[in-house]
């Protein structure tokens, strides 16, 4: 398994069912990097704690609503009209490449939050996951179970 986030998430969005999983729990509200990132920890082995599953939400909402969502919308927003456009398509792609990497970086700074972490070789029960996923994992349960599982074949 990859020790850096950025690796282990691309490695794992990868895996069978787990990038339109986490797409549908992104539509439910879920922050994807967030979950991500939670999958990592319980990989890892880090004990869940509540206050510090509250500092990655602290940390991955704003970012995502005023980095992220932005350059997503605007990218979803001109899908359709890159069918006739050319030059427009080619703009969204590069939105595509930015949003991607402030994606990247979302990961890099949750990374950074998360260093130092105790790594007690906990029980992977996917704590992290399911305190991350918040209302996005009860609106789509079948979407967080395939990434739940699909953690859970990592071990």
């Amino acid at each position: 398994m990859p020790s850096d986030l950025w690796s282990f998430t691309l490695d794992f969005y990868a895996r069978p069912g787990v990038e339109q999983a986490c797409l549908t729990l992104q539509t439910h509200g879920g922050n994807v990097c967030a979950l991500l990132c939670g999958v990592w920890l319980d990989q890892l082995g880090v004990p869940f704690n509540p206050q510090r599953a509250e500092e990655i939400r602290q940390l991955a909402t704003p970012w995502h609503d005023q980095v992220v969502g932005p350059l997503r919308a605007l990218r979803t927003q001109w899908k359709v009209a890159t069918a006739t456009d050319v030059e427009l398509g080619a703009l969204r792609e590069r939105l595509k490449v930015l949003e991607l990497d402030a994606e990247r970086e979302l990961l890099v700074r949750l990374q950074r939050l998360t260093q130092g972490w105790p790594e007690q070789g906990a029980q992977k029960n996917g704590a992290w996951l399911e305190a991350l996923a918040g209302d996005a994992g009860t609106q789509a349960p079948n979407a967080l179970h395939i990434v739940r599982r699909a953690g859970e074949d990592l071990a």
